[in-house]
């Protein structure tokens, strides 16, 4: 079976699970986990930010960065699609007593006119105040779409002027500072928090960070405890973090490299599948173009050995490398998908194809 649905279907590899027996622990509720410690002085520096705090998830981590930056009844503005929005069960209210506001957004990105269009005051006494803007990068809903850094300073530089906090959701950070070809703390430092996840494309079983200010992560560290992230001997989970950081960033690339065979194939053999939408290591499958419902393809694409995923958006599956994907298991999927959807080449691709032979 080959497993697309997700590069949170990783799991760690015999080197990590080395890493991870023969991790040095202490009890981290009270910062004597030296893994821990490690974990967090390293993932602050590639951040570029002063301080980080380990907890079990990226939403955790999301919804402490919201509370730290706001207060209940203030404002969060995010993309109508983001993960903070539709994935956190509510998070933002009932965590931080935030009220949302959801912007539409062209691949997952919105702009800084539409923040400030949307940003209140409160002045009148019968509106909430906005305190934060969140951004998602890359951007889970799109298709893993990438915001570029020139659009991610522009937009922190519209939040200093009008007195607003941004978070950066990076659960996949590392995934758009590959693709964009920079340092992670060039893309994570324009941002007064931000979030990294572990159980993603960097294979680990669990964990994230949430990294700021020293200030901002004392108040993260209570409602770690608080929101019930505290652990004992935490430097199990986070050494297998530390061997990510050492060898699983770079090699994204491989992942990015495979998706993007993938989409070329399966456009090319006629799949619905808008090449221009992938960045990362995310393939949308717009299964409704080809007269297919979600349901009904993703049961042909597991009799045929290959799971997906849904999306948010209607008549779109998604196939995602990762880790545990191979070359040769690409090789069977570009095989296999055409197949299973009964997908046929347009005209203009088999003349295509007739003339390169």
């Amino acid at each position: 079976m080959i497993d697309l649905r997700s590069d949170t279907a990783t799991i760690p590899t015999q080197a990590m699970r080395e890493a991870i027996a023969n991790a040095e622990v202490g009890d981290e509720q009270i910062r004597e986990d030296p893994t821990v410690n490690e974990l967090e002085r390293r993932a602050a520096d590639l951040l570029g930010h002063e301080d980080s705090v380990f907890v079990p998830t990226a939403t955790m981590a999301n919804e402490i960065a919201l509370r730290v930056l706001g207060e209940p009844g203030d404002e969060l503005i995010a993309e109508e699609l983001s993960h903070i929005l539709i994935a956190e069960l509510g998070g933002p209210a009932v965590h931080a007593g935030l009220m949302t506001r959801p912007l539409p957004s062209e691949a997952g990105r919105f702009t800084t006119d539409q923040v400030r269009a949307a940003a209140r005051k409160g002045d009148l006494g019968h509106v909430p105040t906005t305190r934060i803007v969140a951004i998602e990068n890359t951007h889970n809903g799109s298709g893993g779409r990438v915001w570029p850094l020139a659009e991610v300073a522009a937009m922190a530089e519209t939040c200093r002027e009008l007195d607003l906090s941004l978070h950066l959701d990076g659960a996949r950070l590392f995934n758009a500072a590959v693709a964009s070809g920079v340092e992670p703390a060039r893309i994570a430092r324009q941002a007064d928090t931000v979030t990294i996840c572990f159980s993603k494309g960097l294979g680990c079983p669990l964990g994230a960070i949430v990294a700021g200010s020293a200030e901002r992560m004392v108040r993260a560290r209570r409602f770690k405890h608080q929101f019930g992230g505290a652990m004992r001997q935490a430097g199990i989970v986070a050494a297998a973090c530390v061997y990510a950081l050492d060898h699983n960033v770079d090699r994204l690339a491989d992942d990015h490299t495979r998706a993007r065979r993938l989409a070329e194939a399966l456009h090319e053999a006629g799949v619905g599948v808008d090449l221009e939408r992938v960045e990362t290591n995310f393939v949308q499958l717009d299964v409704g173009s080809m007269g297919i419902s979600t349901a009904a393809a993703t049961e042909r694409l597991l009799a045929a050995g290959v799971r997906v995923s849904g999306t948010m958006l209607p008549g779109v599956l998604r196939a995602v490398t990762h880790l545990g994907i191979t070359d040769e298991d690409i090789d069977r999927a570009i095989e296999a998908i055409p197949r299973a959807l009964g997908a046929q080449r347009s005209p203009e691709m088999k003349n295509a194809a007739a003339t390169q032979t």
